[in-house]
């Protein structure tokens, strides 16, 4: 029941919210607040003990019997906060729009909630303007991990609309981002109506003509000749397209990334430019500044929330203007003058001065992944590996297939390794099994996942092993007992040691799922010669 961690995550110096004091109450209200901050959630308030207890719910409210929420704990807020409904400004802590979503009242079935939340289990009933039944909040072990799961019947899920629309205002999410409204009330009543924005050019909603991101030739040794180099970032691969007041978010595979990534897409809206197609790397950042896929695993599970970049390195058109034909250091000189110097959303990937023999022993120093090289004159050829790209990797790591999985043993939950594989002429070839870089989040998701893809026939090529040698992943027929078998739908990616001489995958590491890349493509790489 104490406000001291939000006071201390707050410099009210800075922001205007409202220093934490605690307001006794029992009017058992709650509120569900959506919020675009560093990426979009729910955040789940119960109003208890003269605090708001709170959770982010990255996923939403589960409304189907049974269905089950990731939860993460986060500090108390004061009571104030229930009528929140605005803009934090970027740059504090929980920079971002935040929505109204639902509000009302929550009754404890329990005569001590707060003793019954303590022991990390709490069944409540919600009547709000949108959520009506039954609900449980369950604490998994990790003490900042819980479980919010619908009790009751189904529930019709809230519509598309009502999904984006305050339940106090009426407003949508841009609405309220575009009202510039900065929540500076020390008081606990009712927010003011948000001030009139200027008119703005309307909201247009375009399908761009998709462009194959350029691909790179992994390559052992530095070639001769005149290269420009740029870090190699451990990420998701994305383009940008800008179109007037209308932007998209496309992976690799032309998946939409603008829903986890709202940050990054409102940040693409913002570029002073009529029309614009970019490409680079969403990326999360450790507290160091280094790309993190590990932490990008977290931020997509709700697990932590890292600071969210998108770091561009070309420019396909700007303006009207095709530019894929023209050098890529013409292309870089005008995609660093749209972008500025400002450190922001979106951020310039410099090229790197000096020899490539000390870059990359810099870049390994630093603990980064490694170097990214282009032909100075080189063009964007879309889709192509033509070896105007390079990439030098200072760690070996390899996207794979997920093709089935192991029983776990001891206290491991949910299963025990990956049976991971690459694609070749004849099919998939089981590289091996993956059992650690997990956490029980990752365990968890992973293993729900699978439920719902499961077969009963091994999908690799090489299984069962007719004997597990030194450099044998060890599936053997009696192995083959244990193995669940799932369709190779999921792409993960790993570092490894070495490639055994078999082609299998030495001291392996998961590093997390990668939504970006199709199966079918996810084959071994090979160092060529450049």
């Amino acid at each position: 029941m104490s406000l001291r961690e939000y006071n201390r995550k707050r410099d009210f110096k800075k922001t205007a919210e409202p220093s934490g004091k605690l307001e006794p109450s029992s009017k058992n209200r709650f509120v569900i607040q959506k919020h675009a901050a560093s990426r979009l959630h729910y955040d789940f308030r119960l109003e208890l003990e003269g605090t708001l207890k709170s959770w982010a719910v990255p996923k939403g409210i589960p409304f189907k019997k049974g269905e089950k929420r990731l939860a993460v704990h986060v500090e108390d807020h004061p009571v104030s906060y229930i009528n929140f409904e605005g803009t934090i400004p970027q740059g504090e802590y929980g920079g971002g729009t935040v929505m109204v979503w639902d509000k009302g009242t929550f009754e404890p079935l329990s005569a001590a909630p707060a003793k019954e939340l303590a022991s990390g289990k709490l069944h409540f009933v919600l009547t709000g303007k949108k959520l009506r039944g039954e609900w449980y909040l369950v604490r998994l072990r990790d003490e900042k991990n819980w479980l919010l799961i619908r009790a009751g019947a189904d529930m019709k899920p809230v519509s598309k609309t009502g999904d984006d629309t305050s339940a106090i205002s009426g407003k949508s999410m841009a609405e309220i981002a575009e009202g510039k409204k900065v929540w500076r009330s020390n008081r606990s009543k009712e927010p003011e109506a948000a001030a009139t924005a200027p008119k703005k050019e309307p909201l247009t909603r375009f399908k761009p003509s998709f462009v194959e991101p350029m691909k790179a030739q992994l390559v052992e040794t530095p070639p001769k000749g005149e290269w420009i180099y740029e870090i190699k970032f451990d990420g998701f691969r994305a383009l940008a397209f800008k179109k007037g007041s209308g932007a998209q978010l496309l992976s690799r595979n032309k998946k939409d990334l603008a829903g986890k990534f709202p940050e990054v897409l409102e940040a693409v809206k913002a570029l002073n430019a009529k029309d614009a197609v970019i490409d680079g790397e969403i990326v999360a950042l450790d507290k160091s500044g280094r790309s993190s896929f590990q932490l990008l695993q977290a931020h997509d599970l709700g697990t932590e929330r890292p600071p969210i970049v998108f770091y561009a390195f070309d420019l396909l058109s700007l303006n009207g203007r095709d530019l894929k034909k023209r050098p890529v250091t013409v292309r870089k000189e005008l995609l660093a003058k749209l972008l500025g110097k400002a450190a922001g959303t979106i951020r310039f990937s410099a090229s790197v001065e000096g020899s490539v023999e000390k870059l990359l022993r810099e870049a390994a120093r630093l603990g980064l992944e490694g170097l990214i090289g282009k032909k100075a004159a080189s063009t964007y050829e879309p889709g192509r590996r033509s070896g105007s790209w390079i990439k030098l990797k200072i760690h070996q790591e390899q996207e794979m297939v997920i093709g089935g999985f192991t029983d776990p043993e001891g206290d491991r939950e949910s299963f025990g390794a990956l049976l991971l594989g690459y694609y070749t002429k004849e099919g998939l070839y089981c590289a091996g099994k993956v059992g650690t870089g997990f956490n029980r989040a990752i365990l968890q998701t992973l293993f729900a996942r699978f439920k719902k893809i499961g077969v009963q026939q091994c999908p690799f090529i090489n299984l069962p092993e007719k004997k597990a040698g030194r450099y044998g992943a060890g599936i053997t027929p009696s192995a083959m007992k244990k193995c669940h078998w799932v369709k190779p739908e999921l792409v993960c990616q790993v570092k490894f040691a070495e490639w055994t001489r078999d082609g299998k995958l030495r001291h392996p590491v998961f590093l997390g799922l990668r939504e970006d890349k199709a199966p079918e493509n996810v084959i071994r790489e090979v160092p060529a010669s450049p």
